[in-house]
């Protein structure tokens, strides 16, 4: 696709009202990729506009008729799967067959999950004298990060227009180009103008107005836990609804007996998968002592096997973090590991030698970390792995449960009852039983400073909906 020096309110591409500009760039190699519009609050102000416009006749279109215009979405965004693939490749540094097999394939799955449950879900009920009716919520105001671009466009765009709500779009200032091909296949889906609108810009400028805007009804936001905090008191004021998204510092519990080998080259892999920027990725790795040491051999000899690379080149397992920036911070991140004593068994803070142009880290594995360090509290997001040890399942729980997310998690054990059992107790939003696969229609989202709702399914479906009773 020919990127767009545009935004696309009431169906149209359209210039900016803002004069600036943001530059998309390959953070595998620093060029610049396009530039795209930097709008500002007066885009903002004819996008919401446009929405809600819309909204009467969009929530009014009958469910059958909404379920059939995300099925031609969802036919648009499969034929356009390899597209999708190479976009985000380029704008987000990540290996192709990652891209094909996430970055497009996970998208195109959710949103023919939402195209059935728009058809199926009961959009009124009676209990008792009453008819209860599942409205929607109005206009929505969504705002997505980087790191899986497109699929949180669509964890959000699909069930939002399957409840038959509008919305406006700010996509991360990184990831734009997959942001504006997903307005492109929304227009070719046949949806009406107005009722899907993209305004790309910056974070503090367009997003900060979006969130803010007195004719949103519902702000749902992905990204960090404390630009959440900041949308989340400002919707409060407001008395607006909010779904936040945010941070992790998910526990890999890896109890005695459970198949060890088998747990830490899946849990290396989910750490290294997009080069560790994933909210959810189990980046504390807990092992009872007594097979500790034989745990971190094998961490560190299974990191190793992600060799950074390009991520246009076949084999590619571990491409570059998003930007220079994220780059410092994550290098930050492991000198303060060392700094507090933690042990450096694999990789470390200095750029990976033949790679100094693009942002790449080194994939890294520490040992000896104590569960008060501060890369075993805060989310690094980057390629990093803390290997922790615990004493008994208590202590083991007790760690896993012991930050202020509750995200994610998993736990690995010989008996399946057993790893049930735990993984009732760990205050998370999504536990894997010994390699559990991601089911995209299962509820995704956090406890405690990991968010507020639920993403993906029904639950998801159910985030964009209000009630109302009829008392007959």
């Amino acid at each position: 696709m020919q990127a767009h020096d545009a935004l696309f309110i009431d169906g149209t591409w359209r210039p900016a009202a803002a004069d600036g500009t943001l530059q998309v760039t390959n953070p595998a190699n620093g060029t610049v990729l396009a530039t795209v519009p930097a709008g500002g609050p007066e885009d903002v102000d004819a996008a919401v506009a446009a929405a809600r416009a819309a909204l009467p006749g969009w929530s009014g279109t009958p469910p059958a008729e909404r379920a059939a215009l995300l099925g031609a979405l969802h036919d648009v965004l499969t034929a356009r799967r390899e597209e999708i693939a190479e976009i985000v490749t380029r704008e987000l540094g990540s290996p192709l067959a990652f891209s094909q097999a996430v970055h497009a394939a996970v998208p195109v799955a959710v949103s023919g999950s939402y195209a059935r449950i728009a058809a199926e879900h009961t959009f009124e009920e009676r209990i008792g004298n009453s008819r209860v009716l599942h409205e929607p919520v109005g206009v929505v105001g969504a705002i997505t990060p980087w790191n899986y671009p497109l699929h949180q466009i669509v964890a959000k765009a699909a069930p939002a227009l399957a409840a038959g709500c509008t919305m406006v779009l700010k996509p991360a200032e990184d990831t734009p180009l997959v942001a504006q091909l997903f307005a492109e296949a929304v227009a070719e889906a046949g949806f009406p103008a107005g009722v899907f609108n993209l305004v790309t810009g910056l974070g503090p400028v367009a997003g900060q107005a979006l969130a803010e805007h007195e004719d949103v009804d519902l702000v749902s936001f992905t990204g960090s836990t404390a630009v959440g905090r900041r949308i989340g008191a400002a919707a409060g004021g407001a008395v607006k609804n909010v779904a936040l998204e945010l941070g992790g510092k998910s526990a890999n519990v890896i109890l005695p007996g459970a198949d060890l080998a088998r747990a830490v080259k899946v849990g290396v892999a989910n750490v290294m998968a997009n080069s560790g920027q994933t909210c959810s990725a189990w980046t504390r790795m807990l092992v009872d002592a007594a097979r500790y040491e034989e745990a971190v051999e094998l961490a560190a000899a299974a990191a190793a096997k992600y060799a950074p690379g390009d991520p246009e080149a076949e084999g590619t397992r571990l491409g570059p973090v998003v930007n220079a920036r994220q780059r410092e911070r994550v290098a930050g991140y492991i000198e303060q590991g060392v700094k507090e004593g933690a042990r450096l068994v694999a990789g470390g803070p200095e750029v990976p030698e033949g790679f100094e142009r693009g942002a790449y880290v080194a994939p890294t594995v520490f040992a000896d970390v104590t569960p008060e360090m501060t890369i075993a509290q805060e989310e690094i997001f980057g390629p990093v792995l803390s290997v922790l040890r615990y004493e008994d399942t208590e202590d083991a729980l007790r760690i896993a449960n012991g930050t202020v997310y509750g995200l994610a998690g998993a736990v690995w054990s010989e008996d399946e009852e057993e790893a049930v059992a735990f993984a009732r107790r760990m205050e998370t939003g999504q536990v894997d039983i010994n390699g559990g696969r991601f089911n995209p229609q299962a509820p995704f989202g956090g406890y405690k400073q990991s968010g507020v709702g639920r993403e993906l399914g029904p639950h998801g479906l159910g985030e964009y909906l209000q009630t109302k009773s009829l008392q007959l």
